[in-house]
């Protein structure tokens, strides 16, 4: 069964909240950390880690477990 789009759209979302979360309680104050220094670039990589998250767990596999049932 394929995720609907929300699903991709609520996991992408969260995950950036969850990037800007990292900036902001973890961040880096000397401005060395290449991604926890900067609050767009970190709630951009925690929206990418989250959009490859979602794709893997509806992946091309749990089509073909689907279909054997």
């Amino acid at each position: 069964m394929k995720m609907s789009r929300w699903k991709h759209f609520t996991w992408i979302a969260v995950g950036g909240i969850a990037g800007f979360g990292w900036y902001y309680f973890v961040g880096c104050a000397t401005g060395t950390c290449p991604i926890s220094s900067n609050p767009y670039i970190s709630t951009g990589y925690g929206a990418l880690i989250a959009a490859l998250a979602s794709t893997a767990r509806s992946g091309p596999g749990q089509a073909k477990k689907a279909d054997r049932s």
